[in-house]
């Protein structure tokens, strides 16, 4: 359902208007606001859902071509005088990116069927033997997303037994809510209620386990912060971090994780005096202020034009990280906390406890739509046109973006027994953490089929995937690290 235009919906009314209120304790602030956002659902309460799909009886193996019988060896025409079906059933026993890449080069022949999009189609198709991809687009990657999908069902067969799995317990002393993987997932960033951020180093793993926690972030004398690390976001070797002490710190993993500036709530913009690390001279710095009044930071959006944070405020704020970053405007879009937040070229999206999803038309500088939700979402992962997101129902939503219109699609129950806090999506994968002490691993199929679910002793707050490696965040004071075959 969508609901009209309100009025601070007007294009010009971005402006500080913080509530007047006492300033809060930051901690106390945090502790109320899991209890109420993260707890587990009421009995009784829940609205009644369809229960879960049964796992499929079919094996991974059983979803590969069947291998030709063995018998004598006739003489046969040439390889290309064969019918393209059987060409294709040859080719489906070749790994998907040698026959894009290698195929085309042998002859004209080849290259015409391995360009054609049907071949990848009916590639992609025959491997998951579900609806894919759950929004229909007409410009479909199918080479890329079949090259995924073969990846991903390969490295997650015989129930992720495959995987190289690592705990990493040594680095925080209080439950981590955020993780951010860096550089193709050879470094990881953690953030913590101990008010660190560490940087881990995950080309240690298994060669020296002493060395895979490198630091911990910042000066202080204790900790990076001084309330709870909430979110992270990164863009190239800049990486930012917010906490409930209402700032935002910004890091430059080139120059060895040195901070160089700071966004406060109130006060100004704190960068560096032009030494190393510093991307602004002094005069720039000097002077530029954001909006007073505490508000702590629970979701972030890094793009190279603009830092998008939503705080526990109701607001959503942009800066321009490339001047300062300068204050550009501050809108409260929600009429309770931003908990999900994210932002391409020309939307800024953003979620919220009071079950809304708003989207923002960068370019027109207005509110684009404000959709009413049956839940609130706590997680976002977007690939135009797919929008996927999970809820504190433990459900899992796909919006479309039809011509700049997002649509709610599809909503599916995975298996979550409560909240999901972290999605990970793409052309071939999902994963999937939540506060059910579960990470499942699923294929973007329509409804979406878990291949793998991995039990844990404590809740999960995020999930990150990038490269050949997977961390989830967890309440156990610890990484959950899987390294997946190459």
């Amino acid at each position: 359902m969508e609901l009209p235009p309100g009025p601070r919906d007007d294009p010009h009314a971005w402006d500080d208007d913080s509530d007047p209120e006492l300033e809060p304790d930051p901690d106390a602030q945090a502790e109320a606001y899991v209890a109420r956002v993260l707890s587990p659902p009421k009995l009784g309460l829940a609205p009644p859902r369809s229960p879960p799909l049964p796992a499929p009886t079919v094996s991974l193996g059983s979803l590969e071509p069947r291998a030709a019988s063995k018998g004598p060896t006739l003489a046969v025409p040439g390889l290309l005088s064969l019918p393209p079906e059987l060409l294709l059933e040859i080719c489906a026993y070749l790994d998907a990116r040698l026959v894009l890449h290698v195929l085309p080069r042998v002859c004209h022949a080849l290259r015409d069927l391995v360009r054609d999009r049907v071949t990848w189609r009916l590639r992609a198709q025959r491997r998951v033997r579900a609806p894919y991809p759950v929004v229909e687009e007409e410009d479909f990657d199918w080479p890329t997303a079949c090259i995924e999908l073969e990846q991903h069902l390969s490295r997650w067969a015989e129930d992720g037994r495959r995987a190289e799995y690592f705990c990493l317990a040594d680095g925080h002393f209080a439950s981590i809510d955020s993780v951010l993987l860096l550089q193709g997932g050879t470094l990881c960033l953690s953030g913590s209620r101990d008010r660190n951020v560490n940087l881990w180093d995950l080309q240690q793993l298994g060669v020296e386990p002493s060395q895979v926690l490198v630091k911990t972030l910042g000066t202080q004398k204790n900790s990076t912060h001084k309330g709870w690390v909430w979110s992270l976001a990164a863009l190239d070797h800049r990486v930012c971090s917010g906490s409930w002490d209402s700032t935002v710190k910004l890091w430059d993993m080139a120059a060895d994780g040195q901070q160089f500036g700071e966004i406060k709530c109130e006060g100004t913009w704190a960068g560096g005096l032009g030494g190393q690390g510093s991307l602004w001279p002094l005069s720039q710095l000097c002077g530029l202020c954001v909006p007073r009044g505490k508000a702590a930071v629970l979701c972030l959006s890094y793009r190279p034009d603009i830092l998008v944070t939503g705080t526990y405020d109701k607001k959503v704020t942009v800066y321009d990280p490339r001047v300062g970053p300068t204050l550009l405007k501050s809108r409260r879009l929600h009429s309770s906390a931003v908990l999900a937040l994210l932002a391409d070229d020309r939307h800024i999206i953003s979620g919220s406890e009071d079950h809304t999803l708003v989207v923002f038309d960068r370019r027109a500088n207005s509110v684009l739509q404000r959709l009413q939700l049956d839940s609130y979402l706590l997680c976002m992962s977007y690939q135009e046109p797919q929008l996927w997101a999970g809820d504190n129902q433990g459900l899992l939503h796909v919006f479309a973006n039809r011509s700049g219109c997002f649509q709610l699609v599809r909503s599916f129950d995975v298996g979550h027994r409560s909240q999901i806090t972290g999605i990970k999506h793409s052309l071939g994968a999902l994963y999937t953490t939540s506060t059910d002490k579960t990470i499942r691993v699923h294929v973007p199929t329509d409804p979406p089929r878990t291949i793998c679910t991995r039990s844990h002793h404590n809740v999960l707050n995020g999930i990150c995937a990038e490269g050949n490696m997977v961390v989830a965040a967890s309440g156990g004071l610890s990484l959950e690290v899987w390294r997946l075959q190459a």
